[in-house]
């Protein structure tokens, strides 16, 4: 696709958007001096107050070092996430991450620990039952989480996804449609999580609790480390540092709610001001995390039109994720950009660019990701 298509393609997505409802988008320092008014008689008593601030002004010298010394080694412990752009403990940096299959059903609620991970997926799992959801819960620091689930049953799409990471997928079975892919990417963990007595059908019993994936890595031949170094998911923006939409500026939109076309779940992302981040809400409240009461916030929104292919009556399906030059939106801090995005194999990263095929630079932090189904792309809402 050449450069004058990609940027009539995004005339088209802008122009779609306004029907969604989008909108057009020295610290001094301060330095308190005294004017000199004592008289020479004075003078003494000048100089022993003198002395004594001095001494003052050594041990906050000496305390500030301290302190900078032990931010220094804070950052010597610690190196760039690949799954977020932020600094985590060097302790976890050759551990592989873990992508949790997490029923969304109603029934299964309320979550435990998806508001620790790092990335968020959000697909549909089946054509039946108004499209339900299932998400996949990316986590690099797994070992630091009480609690993760329920888990549930995993779909070809996340097999191709979690790859794209090297993750370890932990899932309780599925479709005999996975078995084709996980005989190409074996790395995972299947039913072989704790069971808790939460008084609801066994399906919505499984989690990931403390231990479990140790127990997992010994009974097994997975390596729980990369074999080599891993390049980041995304292209952040340097930690620290804001992502810049001004080279956008003709196409950039201001985005306050996402309206995703799930009736089942009537999934949605709100932007909080305060926090300058997207709650996510489910079936019309605000999605909060069990075990924290932390609500699930993103800095980072990725929508991805992508179309899909049904494989039986049963609603059973898997995304055609492996395309070039698809529509898409990246949206960060109330604003939104049309993005292209791109997938040439199994194991490949999904790439973001822009219209002249820049890779995009993400701010850095946890994002959510949903493959919007083709059909429902127009119904998709940007307000």
């Amino acid at each position: 696709m050449n450069k004058r298509i990609l940027v009539t393609t995004f005339a088209v997505l802008l122009s779609t958007s306004c029907i969604f409802g989008c909108g057009k988008s020295n610290n001094t320092n301060e330095i308190a001096t005294t004017e000199e008014t004592e008289q020479a008689s004075n003078e003494s008593n000048e100089s022993v107050a003198s002395s004594s601030m001095s001494e003052v002004t050594d041990n906050e010298t000496t305390e500030s070092n301290l302190a900078n010394s032990e931010d220094a080694n804070k950052v010597e412990d610690t190196y760039i996430s690949e799954l977020t752009g932020e600094p985590v403990s060097k302790d976890i940096q050759n551990q592989r991450p873990i992508a949790v299959m997490i029923d969304n059903e109603k029934a299964a609620y309320p979550h435990y620990g998806v508001a620790d991970a790092d990335i968020v997926y959000e697909l549909m799992n089946s054509t039946a039952n108004n499209r339900i959801t299932r998400l996949m819960a990316v986590y690099k620091n797994y070992e630091d989480v009480k609690q993760i689930g329920s888990i549930r049953s995993v779909r070809p799409t996340n097999i191709l996804l979690a790859q794209e990471m090297n993750a370890i997928i932990c899932h309780d079975g599925g479709p005999f449609y996975i078995n084709d892919y996980l005989s190409r990417y074996n790395d995972h963990f299947s039913g072989t999580f704790s069971r808790v007595n939460n008084g609801k059908n066994r399906e919505f019993t499984e989690y990931i609790l403390s231990g479990d994936m140790n127990k997992n890595f010994s009974n097994s031949k997975i390596d729980k480390n990369y074999d080599s170094q891993v390049e980041s998911q995304f292209n952040f923006v340097e930690y620290g540092s804001k992502a810049d939409l001004s080279n956008y500026s003709d196409s950039v939109v201001n985005v306050n709610e996402i309206d995703l076309p799930f009736a089942h779940t009537s999934s949605k992302l709100v932007y909080n001001k305060d926090t300058k981040k997207y709650d996510y809400y489910s079936y019309g409240s605000l999605h909060k995390d069990a075990e924290t009461n932390k609500p699930l916030e993103f800095e980072n929104v990725i929508l991805q039109k992508c179309s899909f292919t049904q494989y039986d009556k049963n609603g059973y399906l898997i995304y055609n994720c492996i395309d070039a030059n698809q529509l898409g939106w990246y949206i960060t801090e109330g604003k939104a950009v049309p993005i292209l995005w791109s997938k040439n194999r199994e194991s490949a990263k999904t790439e973001f660019t822009d219209a002249n095929g820049n890779e995009i630079k993400l701010n850095t932090g946890k994002t959510y990701i949903t493959l919007v189904p083709d059909d429902g792309w127009d119904s998709m809402k940007l307000k």
